[in-house]
């Protein structure tokens, strides 16, 4: 199956609908995983797949495919919902997510999966890749570009700002990352835990373009990915005010749906806000 393209923000917004109900099939099936980060993210990865990047779903290591990173990698739900629905693997396989000897990890495993470029989960460690990769291309000379999504409570690891040195000093214009700004964490609020802000200031200091944005906005989201593609001699950082479980009432905002899994009334009661 070819790459499913969208264009209208309409058509978007619908789609993510759809994701975040995947989203939530797969964790509810496992009665395991991260649904909170995962639907804070869901817009961005819409926008990706669907309009910005180029991927071959029947050919997953094209060389002329576009590089995707999730560095916030417990959020992967999305990214599999997303991957299975353009035909990177059968849509079967969500139900089996977090279930041994399944292909869908609990974090995102590009050993097992399709579609998914790099292993993280360890957080912090997705930058950093994303950064050697879009290196990479530069030698090659490729035309590819390196897209990364990059969350709030995972900017407290030290190795995240390593990457944030490396990339502009390297004048990666083929790599932009989204900032994925939910406030939120395991813990409790990002500020109180570790405050990280200004966040968008500390970007523009290590020498990155910065755009601040709504991340569910999905007219912004593809207003900044065009103006990503304008920069050049560095690398471009979207940050993206979002919500973390955006979309289901009862777990917007909530930290407590950082790692925990919806029960049966629960479940029906989201489903039921993300019908079309």
């Amino acid at each position: 199956m070819p790459q499913l393209k969208l264009e209208s923000v309409a058509q978007m917004a619908a789609k993510a609908k759809a994701v975040r109900r995947d989203v939530l099939l797969q964790v509810y099936k496992a009665q395991s995983g991260h649904p909170g980060g995962s639907l804070s993210w869901t817009d961005i990865g819409v926008a990706l797949y669907y309009h910005e990047m180029t991927v071959f779903p029947e050919d997953p290591a094209n060389p002329a495919r576009d590089r995707f990173v999730l560095s916030k990698g417990h959020a992967c739900p999305a990214q599999y919902a997303i991957l299975a629905d353009q035909g990177f693997f059968p849509k079967a396989w969500l139900e089996t997510f977090r279930q041994y000897p399944t292909k869908l990890q609990g974090h995102a495993e590009n050993h097992f999966t399709p579609g998914v470029e790099v292993t993280t989960g360890s957080l912090g460690q997705g930058l950093p890749q994303a950064v050697g990769i879009a290196i990479g291309l530069k030698v090659q000379k490729s035309a590819s570009r390196v897209y990364c999504v990059v969350g709030d409570g995972e900017s407290q690891e030290g190795v995240i700002w390593e990457a944030a040195m490396a990339a502009p000093h390297h004048k990666l214009d083929n790599l932009c990352v989204f900032h994925d700004l939910n406030g939120l964490q395991i813990d409790g609020d990002v500020k109180k835990v570790m405050n990280i802000n200004p966040v968008p200031d500390k970007w523009r200091a290590f020498g990155w373009a910065v755009k601040e944005i709504d991340g569910h906005d999905f007219t912004q989201i593809l207003e900044a990915l065009a103006w990503a593609r304008t920069i050049q001699g560095q690398p471009a950082m979207i940050c993206a005010r979002t919500v973390k479980g955006k979309g289901v009432s009862f777990m917007e905002n909530n930290a407590g749906w950082h790692g925990v899994a919806p029960k049966a009334d629960e479940y029906e009661k989201a489903l039921a806000e993300l019908a079309d």
